[in-house]
């Protein structure tokens, strides 16, 4: 098991790392999610009955987009650098590799729907009190994004338009924890909880069970060619 997480932990590291040097991903990311709230909030009309309605997809919209753009850096970071065929030559599993990429992605998008929630709720006139119920539903989505995403932003980087076939590949097969998470988000915005909730919630953890099981294979397929 350590054999296994050391290098899991190893490229965790090397990532956020990379980040806080660079500040590539994370900042991105934020300022396109802001902009895509920003824009939603000019172009409609932020009544708390509309808000109740449309909030949950329009955060969405904005984690999402972002999420996509931060995957389109990740890999092709690695590339540009030589990085990725260095990682393959490296003595250890691709699980190991996918593993660490996937968690670097997870923290990464995890910051920015940090700082972007409060911001949103502020300008939509959302109450802060249901962050301790959103926390679970954002948790669980992020890791099924994150967990897809690598395996699709891997296979998209030795694309030659990468940053049009990665949402392309990506989008279609997401969207079952895109449904899970606006509903969730819905619920708890609008304070029904109770049943409605615990019902999103044991979907997402199942997706995400299948994603972890599904996709560190299909990465090894992927880098294999």
């Amino acid at each position: 098991m350590r054999s296994f997480l050391s290098p899991v932990l190893a490229l965790l590291w090397k990532d956020v790392v990379l980040e806080l040097r660079t500040k590539d991903i994370v900042v991105s990311v934020l300022l396109f999610s802001l902009l895509v709230i920003v824009i939603f909030n000019f172009a409609i009309d932020p009544t708390p009955q509309r808000v109740a309605v449309v909030a949950p997809g329009i955060l969405w919209v904005a984690f999402i987009f972002g999420g996509v753009l931060g995957l389109t850096r990740s890999f092709a970071l690695e590339k540009e650098h030589g990085n990725l065929q260095g990682l393959l030559l490296t003595p250890v599993g691709r699980d190991a590799i996918f593993f660490g990429k996937m968690l670097g992605i997870f923290v990464f998008m995890s910051v920015v729907e940090a700082i972007t929630y409060p911001i949103f709720a502020v300008m939509f006139n959302l109450s802060l009190t249901v962050v301790p119920e959103l926390i679970p539903v954002a948790l669980l989505a992020t890791l099924g994004i994150a967990t897809v995403g690598t395996v699709f932003s891997a296979m998209a980087v030795n694309t030659r338009s990468r940053e049009v076939m990665l949402p392309l590949l990506f989008l279609p097969v997401v969207i079952p924890v895109i449904v899970g998470a606006v509903e969730a988000t819905g619920v708890v915005i609008r304070g029904e909880g109770g049943s409605d909730l615990v019902r999103w919630i044991p979907l997402l953890a199942a997706f995400d069970a299948v994603f972890l099981v599904v996709c560190p294979f299909a990465f090894n397929m992927v880098v294999e060619e």
